[in-house]
Parts: C-alpha cells; structure tokens; sequence
C-alpha cells in the first residue's frame, strides 16, 4: 500500500482601504523560512457607489494573481538551478 502524504499550503490576505484605494496583500509561506508575496490595488472611480466589498474582491483577486505569477518565477528559478549550467 502507498501511503501518500497531504501537504498544506497557506494563503494569508490582508486588506488595507485609504481612500478610494483598496490595497491586498496575499502571503503564501510554503515552508518553514520562504514567503511568497502578491499584492493588488483596487482604485473606485469617485462616480460609483462605495461599496467596499466589490474594492476587496477586485484587489485580493489582483493580489492572488501576482502571487501565482511570482510563484511560478520561484518553481521557474527551481528547475533551471536543478538543471545546471547550460552548455552551449
């Protein structure tokens, strides 16, 4: 029987408002001394309505893209120091 171990990962979100800025910030620690870090912003155009959750969605879905972008440049960065030097 193969015994298959489940891992984790945890994503923190922090949500700053100052103005009509809505600031996130999306931190992934997935081991015990990396951080991976996104962030978004979320800008409400004076005209609208403030409701404040829409301006939360938008950046922390921004934020959470950024994360996974640098998230792949990290696994990216992984491999090519795996592989080695390229000889051309």
């Amino acid at each position: 029987m193969i015994t298959v171990e489940a891992k984790q990962w945890t994503v923190q979100i922090y949500i700053t408002e100052e103005g009509d800025d809505t600031h996130a910030r999306a931190v992934l620690s997935p081991g015990e001394t990396s951080q991976v870090t996104g962030r978004g912003v979320a800008r409400r155009n004076p005209i609208d309505r403030p409701i404040p959750e829409i301006g939360d969605e938008l950046a922390a879905s921004r934020a959470l893209e950024d994360l996974a972008s640098r998230l792949h440049d990290v696994a990216t960065d992984d491999i090519v120091q795996m592989a080695g030097p390229v000889h051309r």
